[in-house]
């Protein structure tokens, strides 16, 4: 079962026959939202998992159904762990150069300070 976002507008409330409809289709729904009215129209979203090759039958009933106005599924991918994990441990250009260079010799703030004074002398 792949994860699955649909988000719709419609001429009246339809989430319990929305909800119905993947349910008939063996699909199990995780989380819907309030439908919210704008003006004569509602705008609802839910996510739900279901089997891809039942995707189909689910666009199909959901085309016949005459209240739906416009609707969108989002196939939602899982976050991988592994990517997030790379950006937290991959390092600067700075860290890097500073690593190849550990030789580098570290300056004093008041041998900084000294050096402006003299450049802005000139």
């Amino acid at each position: 079962m792949k994860n699955y976002e649909l988000i719709y507008l419609a001429s009246s409330d339809l989430s319990e026959k929305i909800n119905g409809f993947i349910q008939e289709e063996t699909g199990t729904i995780e989380k819907t939202t309030k439908p919210l009215k704008r003006k004569e129209e509602f705008l609802a979203s839910l996510n739900f998992y279901l089997i891809p090759e039942k995707l189909g039958n689910l666009k199909k009933k959901l085309d016949s159904e005459k209240q739906i106005l416009r609707y969108m599924i989002l196939k939602k991918e899982p976050l991988k762990k592994t990517r997030f994990k790379e950006v937290l441990t991959k390092k600067t250009k700075f860290q890097e150069a500073a690593d190849q260079h550990p030789e580098a010799e570290k300056v004093e703030l008041e041998e900084i300070d000294k050096k402006i004074d003299e450049i802005l002398k000139e």
